[in-house]
């Protein structure tokens, strides 16, 4: 199956790699303060772009990257998540950034519960991790709904490297003796 063929479905959503119609979206995202806070701050149309084509190319060339979010109620993009692992990053992460109007709504734990399984089973992951800001209050509970415990302060690579993360994470076996 080519990449560009992968899709999970929830009872809400839809995860698949991201299409150029994503991008409008994507942007929008990236320059609201809040949504993009904690998943490398604010950013002008011009440098999300390049944010979006280092997501393509990480499907790409890796055979993995994070899905585009597509709420199946109205067919929107609402955010991003999914497996992530950057040259120097800390481990093999499953991250999330939904769009504002997104959050509440229970779609990160239903998404992250997909890619974390699609992870384990289909990219051969023994264990996940998630880079998560210290002051990130709700995606560290929802890394702990996850089952995830947190293993300390981790360093994330330039241009990231002055963000003060913890390392949250579970091996693929206490995943799979907790959501089976």
């Amino acid at each position: 199956m080519r990449w560009q063929d992968i899709r999970i479905e929830t009872d809400r959503l839809v995860l698949r790699p991201p299409r150029a119609e994503d991008f409008d979206a994507w942007a929008a995202n990236m320059a609201d303060t809040e949504s993009a806070r904690f998943i490398g701050g604010p950013l002008p149309r011009a440098a999300a772009w390049r944010g979006f084509l280092t997501m393509v190319g990480a499907w790409e060339i890796q055979g993995f990257g994070m899905f585009s979010v597509i709420e199946k109620s109205t067919g929107l993009w609402i955010g991003r998540m999914g497996p992530w692992q950057p040259d120097g990053w800390p481990g093999p992460e499953v991250g999330w950034g939904l769009a504002r109007a997104a959050w509440g709504k229970g779609y990160a734990y239903e998404g992250a519960v997909a890619c974390i399984d699609w992870a384990f089973d289909h990219l051969g992951w023994t264990d996940v991790i998630h880079s998560i800001d210290l002051d990130n209050r709700p995606s560290q509970a929802l890394a702990m709904r996850l089952g995830s415990v947190n293993r300390g302060r981790g360093k994330l690579p330039a241009p990231f490297e002055d963000v003060q993360i913890d390392i949250w994470g579970q091996s693929k076996e206490q995943w799979r003796n907790r959501h089976t």
